[in-house]
């Protein structure tokens, strides 16, 4: 385990045991998913549901199951302020208030699109690395939608403070930030959003 005081649990989603699959027809979730910037005060999502959601993000297709994808799960309320503050811009901050959890997407770098002597198996590179964490994370907000919650996924942020911040290593690229709550009533779609996976969650 890294960083003790700041994070509970490290685990890989390879050891949660089958969690992660669907029960609803797809198309009911595509249909039925949103880009959400409001969310409920008060609720949490519980860590049984964001181990669901890694395990089922763990399922997609990845290069040569290279799985290189990361997940950092901020849940504890001091430290989601924290993080919002210093690693946010003003708009993002706004639209993630009242989120119970902020999940950071990475990927490891020179694995995915690599051959195992480190050279890049096409011009892609490490280009491959970020589709494999799209295929996942799309996976990822259509389980949360299962479970009831929604999910913002948030591209604008100062990815060396959330190095910073998270102890992330130099090894990772990082992301995105996703936001994950239920909904306000007036919560509106603005724009449809694909994204990200991993294979392990830091949760605090």
């Amino acid at each position: 385990m890294r960083n003790k005081e700041k994070y509970t649990l490290t685990y890989s989603s390879l050891e949660v045991k089958r969690k992660g699959t669907f029960s609803k027809p797809k198309l009911v979730l595509v249909e039925s998913r949103r880009s959400i910037r409001a969310y409920k005060e008060g609720t949490t999502i519980s860590p049984e549901d964001l181990e669901a959601m890694i395990e089922c993000a763990g399922q997609a297709p990845s290069w040569k199951n290279s799985q290189t994808g990361r997940y950092y799960v901020i849940r504890d309320e001091q430290k989601l302020a924290q993080f919002r503050a210093n690693t946010l811009p003003e708009f993002n901050r706004d639209r993630s208030a009242n989120a119970a959890a902020l999940i950071v997407t990475a990927f490891e770098k020179d694995q995915a699109g690599f051959n195992p002597e480190g050279k890049p198996d096409n011009e892609l590179g490490n280009h491959w690395g970020a589709y494999d964490l799209g295929l996942q994370n799309q996976l990822l907000i259509l389980k949360a939608r299962e479970l009831g919650y929604d999910t913002l996924i948030m591209g604008i942020r100062d990815a060396d403070a959330i190095r910073k911040e998270l102890n992330i290593p130099d090894s990772q690229e990082i992301v995105s930030v996703i936001a994950g709550h239920i909904r306000q009533l007036n919560g509106k779609r603005l724009k449809d959003d694909a994204t990200i996976i991993a294979t392990q969650i830091v949760r605090c």
